[in-house]
């Protein structure tokens, strides 16, 4: 996908091939149910993201989606998937991004695990300021 300046996730999403829709809505829906009561938003780096008030670093942004062919990507804080190494063996990453086949279901567990270890690296560095 091009930069964007799509206002709302949900006119982020509805840019998109509608081939990647569905998934697009699912790491959506798996993102709000990992993080209850984050904040969405698409201000900060202009994809959808989310974050949480309290004097976090980032601005409280812990997760990010995008869509990029032929992936559906989900972006969280370093060392995050370094961590999940095993877990993530197949699949295209990097030091932050971890790319999802967009013609495939997600891993709705790993997505959900990759975005809580983000919240706690997250919470952890607030700690150590």
């Amino acid at each position: 996908m091009k930069k964007s300046l799509e206002k709302t996730v949900d006119e982020y999403i509805s840019v998109a091939p509608k081939d990647a829709q569905s998934n697009l809505h699912d790491i959506r829906a798996l993102i709000q149910k990992s993080a209850p009561k984050s904040t969405e938003r698409t201000d900060y780096f202009e994809m959808p993201g989310y974050s949480y008030d309290g004097g976090y670093d980032y601005d409280g942004m812990f997760a990010w989606f995008s869509y990029k062919k032929p992936y559906i990507r989900l972006l969280v804080r370093p060392p995050v998937l370094e961590n999940f190494k095993k877990e993530i063996v197949g699949y295209v990453a990097t030091k932050s991004i971890i790319n999802f086949p967009e013609n495939k279901k997600l891993p709705r567990t790993l997505v959900q695990k990759l975005v809580k270890a983000s919240i706690a690296v997250m919470k952890e560095r607030k700690g150590k300021k």
